[in-house]
């Protein structure tokens, strides 16, 4: 009797012992990702881009009598045939398409119209002219959209936010005794229409919705010919979700979706950096009272500002931002503003920053992978824009 029970006792300390050593083995050689763990952070690419309108409009801005505007137009007109967008629009898309951005941040995406020659719409600010010159943004979807794949769905227009729009006669030919005499030999009325537009990549897990944009009420207002023309500029903006990547090993949990404000804005260009605070900086201050106040912004754009500035008072806008609560999100080397030509500029002349991705989020939060900067050299012979590219790679909890 005691010898069998001395002999179950013993094989069930042995079992025991055995189950010990089993799971102090299972312990010690359980792989790193048998834990439930989290990824922290959603990879999230964003880029900002200046398309250039295609003319430089200050010899209108700066016109004296209607003969000299009507002139300076038409000389707005030519520059922009010689600037052909249809050729830059390749350079463009290749980068945004290199870039894999999944929120594009589009400046100066003009539409150019023509029409009929009048003064009305001049004098009364309602342009008329139907007939389309050069459409920036269909232009470069085209391009975009070209060869899409399983892998490459291409891009859609999200936000499309109107600008300045203005309209006035124009001496295309550069013969004043042509067209219309009385009107300084005028052929056609010209009329451009500023856009700010945020692109998104189709198939790349970014969901949006929300679309909005608004207008500055701090504008800057040249006097054109004895008539007051305000520069109408804004902001666009889209509230994002983008889909985190799913966990890989056993036991990983998915992330959340990161959820965020994009916005896109332009500053004014033409300021007086001597007025304190000057018109972009005020223009700042009405972002950071708008779309700016979201709990977690990420902003693109042409702000025409920095710190330092090219010259006293260019500061003002982003020194606003950085007050406001904004910090940097992108590179300044190499530097990104600008060349004086389109067809004959020269990469040295790239010396300034004026485009920024910026946050409203600690560096935790929203944290800078990498940046880098498009578009330095020509492409088919014109640069894609007189600006570079800004494209960020971000990580966002």
């Amino acid at each position: 009797m005691s010898e069998v029970f001395g002999s179950h006792a013993l094989r069930r300390a042995v079992v025991l012992a055995l189950a010990a050593v089993a799971a102090l083995t299972a312990l010690v050689a359980a792989p790193a990702d048998a834990k439930p763990k989290k990824k922290g952070a959603v990879p999230v690419t964003v880029m900002t881009r200046n398309l250039f309108l295609g003319a430089d409009l200050s010899p209108a801005l700066g016109a004296s009598g209607v003969s000299e505007f009507v002139q300076a137009n038409g000389a707005i007109l030519r520059e922009l045939d010689q600037t052909n967008f249809p050729v830059r629009a390749r350079g463009l898309a290749r980068e945004i398409r290199k870039s894999k951005a999944h929120l594009v941040g589009l400046q100066e995406v003009a539409l150019w119209r023509t029409g009929p020659v009048t003064l009305v719409p001049a004098q009364t600010g309602i342009p008329e002219a139907t007939e389309v010159k050069y459409d920036f943004l269909q232009l470069l979807l085209d391009e975009l959209n070209k060869n899409k794949s399983k892998k490459y769905k291409g891009y859609a227009a999200a936000v499309v936010q109107e600008e300045f729009d203005f309209e006035a006669p124009a001496n295309y030919d550069g013969d004043p005794n042509t067209g219309v005499v009385p009107i300084g030999g005028a052929e056609l009325n010209g009329r451009l229409t500023m856009r700010d537009v945020i692109l998104v990549r189709k198939g790349s897990g970014v969901k949006v919705r929300k679309a909005q944009g608004g207008h500055y009420t701090n504008l800057f207002t040249p006097v054109i010919s004895g008539l007051p023309v305000p520069v109408t500029r804004g902001w666009a903006a889209l509230d994002v979700k983008v889909k985190a990547a799913k966990g890989k090993g056993k036991g990983t949990k998915k992330a959340p979706n990161a959820s965020f404000r994009f916005v896109d804005t332009h500053f004014e260009a033409f300021d007086d950096e001597t007025q304190r605070p000057s018109i972009r900086a005020l223009q700042a201050q009405e972002l950071l009272n708008g779309p700016g106040k979201a709990k977690k912004v990420i902003l693109v754009g042409d702000l025409n500002s920095n710190v330092p500035g090219v010259k006293p008072g260019d500061e003002q806008a982003y020194q606003t931002m950085l007050d406001g609560g904004f910090s940097e999100r992108s590179t300044s080397n190499p530097l990104s503003c600008c060349v004086s030509s389109v067809i004959s500029g020269n990469p040295s002349e790239f010396d300034h920053q004026v485009d920024h991705v910026m946050t409203n989020q600690s560096k935790k939060k929203v944290k800078l992978v990498k940046s880098f900067v498009t578009g330095l050299v020509p492409v088919d012979g014109l640069f894609p824009s007189d600006h570079a590219g800004i494209v960020s790679r971000l990580k966002v909890r």
